[in-house]
């Protein structure tokens, strides 16, 4: 995969050279509307995946943008995409030709919606890519927490196997997942997919969702949520309002023997909260894909932290999850050029 950034110099062919620090340069175009994509790298680095596009304007292309160069990088551009880098409201304010906002992702925190409503801007997201993805990684996080599986694998590579006097050797107590409740904070279409999941494993769901719900999902009220949930999964769409949803007075709920999954964003969890029930035993384990400043140059309390999984923000990121996301962005750009309306937020 290419790293960096590319600018491509037109000939007969399409192409001429490749350099770095500049931004993707499409073939050109009969169309004068500018296409920026912001954060291209975090998709794919092979600018090709974009090329469907070109029939709507010339494509540039940065593999990454640091906030104080949005607003120059968009310039003069039609509609901009973005997976992780802030379209913010100095940036919108600065970009008069902008009139389309795509979110390469479900959550769109990134852009202030109320902004770009006033200043008549379209923002786009794509629902439902990674459900399946989302889905899966919740349980391969709670797997690891309640089966130890890289543990041992450490373990054994480092020849504990071999020195072992019996046929076997324990880490940990292995836990099953059958019989357990599992709590679900948000019951859109990944919530859904995770308790389906849920109830394959032989675990009771239960959630505070006021949505209708599907046979063998049970609605409870916040505090029984906290109190009974063997598992706690965080699946909803962050809002600033959410900020610390997961907090030192909800972790205090929630049984010692409980677990927390959250796959959603980061914004919903105290992470020193939660560190401090985790390192003290007062919760049992911990999943986490999401974190409040990512990736975390100044540190979490959780990294680090006793019996808590982290991976790099990874649940969307499947080859299929990727695949869908592209299509639908391609999709959602195009339908806005032909004034069709396609998962729009504002």
């Amino acid at each position: 995969m290419a790293i960096g950034i590319l600018a491509l110099n037109s000939t007969k062919a399409g192409i001429l050279s490749l350099k770095a620090g500049q931004p993707t340069l499409t073939k050109p175009k009969m169309s004068e509307k500018k296409i920026v994509i912001l954060d291209a790298d975090t998709i794919d680095a092979d600018r090709s995946i974009w090329s469907p596009l070109e029939s709507l304007g010339k494509i540039e292309a940065y593999g990454n943008t640091r906030p104080e160069e949005t607003a120059a990088r968009i310039g003069d551009a039609w509609a901009v995409l973005t997976n992780k880098v802030p379209v913010s409201t100095h940036a919108m304010g600065h970009t008069p030709s902008l009139k389309y906002i795509g979110v390469l992702a479900t959550g769109y925190n990134i852009v202030d919606i109320d902004a770009a409503h006033r200043l008549g801007i379209t923002v786009t997201n794509i629902p439902g890519y990674s459900t399946d993805s989302v889905a899966q990684l919740v349980f391969a996080l709670l797997l690891e927490l309640t089966n130890h599986t890289g543990n041992y694998s450490q373990e054994i590579h480092a020849g504990r196997w071999e020195r072992s006097p019996l046929f076997s050797f324990r880490i940990s107590p292995i836990v099953e997942l059958a019989g357990l409740t599992m709590g679900i904070y948000g019951f859109g279409t990944i919530g859904r997919r995770v308790s389906e999941i849920s109830r394959a494993f032989g675990m009771k769901v239960i959630t505070p969702s006021n949505k209708t719900l599907p046979e063998g999902v049970e609605h409870v009220e916040p505090e029984e949520f906290w109190r009974r949930a063997d598992v706690i999964s965080i699946n909803a769409a962050f809002t600033p309002e959410q900020a610390g949803f997961v907090n030192a007075r909800t972790l205090a709920m929630m049984k010692p023997t409980a677990y927390l999954i959250n796959t959603a964003r980061g914004g919903f969890v105290d992470e020193q909260a939660l560190a401090d029930a985790l390192n003290s035993g007062r919760l049992a384990g911990a999943g986490i894909d999401v974190l409040n400043q990512e990736p975390p140059r100044n540190g979490s309390p959780l990294i680090g932290a006793r019996n808590c999984v982290i991976t790099p923000h990874v649940a969307w990121q499947s080859t299929e999850a990727l695949r869908r996301l592209v299509e639908i962005a391609i999709a959602n750009l195009k339908a806005f050029d032909c004034g069709r309306l396609l998962n729009v937020i504002s």
